[in-house]
């Protein structure tokens, strides 16, 4: 068995097919082939199909879709225990699911849609036939037509869940595996129920953390021991001061943070078991069932007990809650009365749940614990690694310097990666960790806050890359490196740093690559957004998103929000015809750069060639304060461009970069890019075993690419440039 980082998978086609996927060589060090089963532990156990993933993403990382975490009882970014798992055909499996589902797909139908998986008790199952490597003799073609008949457009919406199996285990369905719908099986003899539910354990397997090794956590630490020691222990003290002895305590942090471990640790401490539940199982149960988990938990505790619900948002979300919400936050409530019994919530979206739970009878304290800055990395580092050989020269400095937006999680999961480099590379020597191997596991571990598709790679580029603009670096240099790495001197100065810049020019003149070398000189998170992503038709969608973005920036800080087009995402205000979504998302983002929640090592950068459409609004001090002219490249910066796209291209002797760059007045420093391309293809046309690009070459590629550059829109800009000046 191997522990592994969950993360979600970004293909399409593995969504809801029951298949996870691990690095070709932990498939290997498994002894497991391609679409054999695994076994899957998080919260609780599960099972799936364990297929490779591309061999350049990390050995550390198993990608799952959300019905596995779900089934899991974990979020994205746990550890998931992977091992191998042998698998029998069910002589009889049992599902339950909605009243549309049961009544209408016939057990045959049902077994076109399972067939091909592996299926385990209590786990959520998709109606989506398993097609990316379907076994001898199954007909997904017809296991569609026959489910989109029987339940219409919606049927790949369908979750069922798997209520019982014999034998009990993880099965698949064989040909003589007989299906039937929760209610309607016919019993033979008397077998007890099997619960599709999350089993609460008292006390995690492994032993808590010592409550001296919580780094950065040990204020929240501190208030937590006594807020429990005077609830469990010292009940008379409240009472004599005509206070209750109940507690409800909300946890709130990034994720990965350390929030159930600081709970755990905090409890061992105090001497109680924590009983814990993980709201996301929960909350894919039935309303009785979801209901019937949350008391059983609560009635088998023995007191004294911390309730431990963790990412309570997925149970009592604040947008539309369930109607078991209602029954579970009465449930709640009258756990908080027991005597004995603590109760202790943990989200990453503090901001998403039900407000009824905090009311004053419910959970009606809070802790936050924050994103830990380079020296609680250290520190956590040194916590991490203190009982693994390492070598005598790693530098735990260099390593936290390398990590910003990095919590806990985050670089457990990196010590797992380094781990696997190291184990890899041993040849019967000394086995230890070494700063390479650390190094190296940083250019495939990512943080959490940053596990999504909108991230921007900066390709190792760093501003000493960028030929020439040398204004124009130090102007950037100023308003985003310098904030974030010397903030002491604007304090010790009394003035706030820039809290964005807006950089405008015409296409192609090298906006994106700027942010992209930027991103590298400061090693920062960057989250690059598209500003037409934003937009939905769809009433607050777009504020949510904005909302959202700003969000996950704080969390991954130190954070440079780059949003590129941004014309499109904060026009002036009054002139859309889209029933005012565009002034809201205006009004959202406005309050984001400037609210009553300021930002705290996030950048933002906006680039556009269209500078006149922005609101004015945005472009005051203390917002996009910093305006940057990022102009067409000049004869001198086009040879630089030129020098660095053909920096590993064979020039002929003939080639004259500095000749033929004063000789390109209207390209830009994308055309520049593009006509070497073009030449290097010229000369492969000629002969595919072409050892230079010559001067014949580079004249033949400039009638194929031609300026980009319109000098209408250049003087246009030029005189928003100088209007600015002014």
């Amino acid at each position: 068995m191997i522990s592994l980082t969950a993360r979600l998978s970004p293909s399409a086609l593995d969504t809801r097919r029951g298949v996870v996927r691990l690095h070709p060589e932990v498939l290997d060090a498994l002894g497991l082939r391609p679409w054999d089963a695994v076994k899957l532990t998080g919260s609780r156990v599960s099972a799936a199909l364990a297929a490779a993933h591309d061999g350049e993403s990390p050995h550390g990382i198993v990608y799952v879709d959300d019905v596995t975490l779900s089934n899991l009882g974990i979020v994205e970014g746990s550890e998931i225990v992977v091992a191998p798992v042998e698998v029998s055909a069910a002589r009889s499996i049992v599902v339950s699911g909605s009243r549309l589902a049961s009544a209408s797909v016939h057990p045959d139908t049902l077994r076109l849609a399972l067939t091909g998986k592996v299926l385990t008790t209590g786990d959520a199952v998709s109606l989506l036939p398993q097609d990316l490597a379907p076994p001898p003799g199954s007909d997904v073609s017809q296991a569609r037509r026959q489910l989109s008949l029987a339940i219409g457009t919606t049927w790949t919406n369908e979750l069922i869940t798997v209520t019982a199996t014999q034998p009990v285990g993880p099965v698949t369905v064989g040909p003589s595996s007989v299906l039937t719908w929760r209610g309607t099986e016919v019993v033979t003899e008397p077998e007890p129920e099997a619960e599709p539910v999350v089993v609460p354990v008292e006390a995690p397997a492994a032993a808590p953390v010592p409550v001296a090794d919580l780094v950065g956590h040990q204020d929240s630490a501190q208030l937590l021991t006594e807020w429990l020691n005077l609830t469990i222990h010292q009940p008379e003290l409240l009472a004599q001061l005509g206070a209750s002895a109940q507690l409800g305590v909300l946890v709130s942090g990034p994720e990965g943070v350390g929030k159930a471990t600081l709970v755990r640790s905090v409890a061992a401490g105090v001497g109680a078991s924590v009983i814990e539940l993980s709201a996301p199982s929960i909350a894919a149960l039935e309303a009785n069932a979801a209901a019937k988990q949350v008391s059983a938990a609560i009635a088998n505790a023995t007191k004294p007990s911390v309730l431990l619900i963790g990412d309570i948002d997925a149970l009592l979300p604040a947008a539309t809650p369930p109607p078991v919400a209602t029954i579970v936050l009465d449930i709640l409530r009258s756990a908080v009365r027991t005597e004995g019994l603590a109760v202790v919530v943990t989200s990453a979206h503090p901001e998403a749940i039900d407000p009824r739970l905090r009311a004053p009878e419910l959970v009606d304290r809070a802790l936050s614990l924050p994103l830990p800055d380079g020296k609680v990395r250290v520190d956590l580092l040194r916590v991490l690694l203190r009982e693994v050989p390492v070598e005598s020269d790693v530098d735990l400095g260099a390593i936290a310097d390398r990590t910003p937006g990095f919590v806990a999680a985050d670089l457990a999961a990196l010590r797992r990666e380094a781990a696997l480099r190291a184990a890899m590379r041993h040849a019967g020597g000394v086995l230890k960790v070494s700063q390479q191997d650390l190094l190296g596991a940083l250019e495939t571990v990512r943080p959490i806050s940053m596990s999504t598709s909108d991230t921007l790679r900066t390709g190792g580029l760093t501003l000493d890359d960028v030929g020439d603009m040398s204004e124009v670096k130090q102007a950037l240099t100023e308003a985003v490196l310098w904030p974030l790495q010397y903030p002491d001197s604007f304090a010790r100065l009394g003035v706030e740093p820039p809290r964005g810049v807006l950089m405008y020019g015409p296409p192609g003149c090298g906006k994106t690559f700027l942010v992209r070398a930027l991103a590298g000189s400061g090693r920062l998170n960057v989250l690059s957004v598209k500003g037409a992503e934003l937009m939905d038709k769809f009433v607050g969608e777009s504020e949510r998103a904005v909302r959202e973005l700003f969000r996950r920036a704080a969390e991954a800080a130190p954070t440079l929000v780059f949003l590129d087009e941004v014309d499109a995402l904060a026009a002036r205000r009054g002139q859309s015809s889209d029933s005012g979504v565009a002034d809201r998302v205006v009004a959202a983002l406005l309050t984001e750069l400037d609210g009553v929640e300021p930002l705290r090592d996030v950048i933002v950068v906006g680039a556009t060639n269209r500078p006149e459409l922005l609101d004015p609004a945005l472009l005051r001090p203390g917002r996009l304060e910093r305006v940057i002219y990022v102009p067409p490249p000049d004869a001198d910066a086009r040879a630089e461009i030129l020098r660095s796209a053909s920096r590993n291209m064979p020039l002929g002797p003939d080639v004259d970069l500095p000749a033929l760059a004063a000789e390109l007045d209207g390209y830009s420093a994308a055309d520049c890019a593009g006509l070497v391309r073009e030449a290097a293809l010229t000369a492969m046309r000629e002969s595919l075993s072409a050892a230079e690009v010559t001067a014949a070459h580079l004249a033949k590629a400039r009638t194929a690419v031609r300026p980009s550059l319109d000098p209408v829109q250049l003087a246009e800009l030029a005189a928003y440039a100088e209007s600015r000046k002014l």
